[in-house]
C-alpha cells in the first residue's frame, strides 16, 4: 500500500516542486505585467493630455480667429447702422423743423437766439437812456 501512495502525483516531490516554481513564474508575470501596465498607461495618460493640448491650442486659434472675424463683421455693422441712423435722424429733424416752421413754431435755438439779442438790445437802450439823462442833467 505504501507503493501505491508514493506513486501517487501528491505524494512527488518534484512535481511539487514544479508546481510551486511554476505557480512562482505565474505570480512574477503577474507583477511584471501590472508593472509594464502601470508604465505604459502613465505614457499613455501623457501622451493624451499633451494631444489634448496640441488640440486645443489649434482649435482655440481657429476659435479666436473667428471671434475676431465675427466681431470685424459686427462693427463695420453697427457702423453702417449709426451712419444710417445718423442720417435718419438728421433728415426727420430737418422735416420736423420745417414743418414746425410752416405752422409758426420756432425751434429752441432760434428762440434762445432771439432772446439773446432782445437782451442785447435791452441793454444798448438802457446805456442810450442814460446817455440821454445825463445830457439833459448838465
Amino acid at each position: 500500500m505504501s507503493d501505491e501512495n508514493d506513486k501517487k502525483p501528491e505524494n512527488d516531490p518534484q512535481l511539487a516542486a514544479k508546481i510551486k516554481d511554476s505557480a512562482r513564474q505565474i505570480w512574477l508575470a503577474g507583477l511584471g505585467a501590472y508593472t509594464k501596465a502601470e508604465e505604459d498607461t502613465g505614457r499613455f495618460f501623457d501622451r493624451l493630455v499633451q494631444e489634448g493640448e496640441q488640440l486645443e491650442n489649434k482649435t482655440r486659434g481657429a476659435v479666436e480667429k473667428q471671434i475676431r472675424s465675427v466681431e470685424d463683421r459686427v462693427e463695420g455693422v453697427r457702423e453702417r447702422a449709426t451712419g444710417t441712423w445718423d442720417r435718419l435722424e438728421h433728415l426727420f429733424d430737418e422735416r420736423v423743423s420745417g414743418a414746425l416752421r410752416r405752422l409758426g413754431i420756432h425751434r429752441s435755438e432760434d428762440i434762445a437766439a432771439l432772446e439773446h439779442r432782445i437782451e442785447a438790445l435791452e441793454a444798448e437802450l438802457s446805456m442810450l437812456r442814460d446817455g440821454h439823462r445825463a445830457d439833459e442833467e448838465e
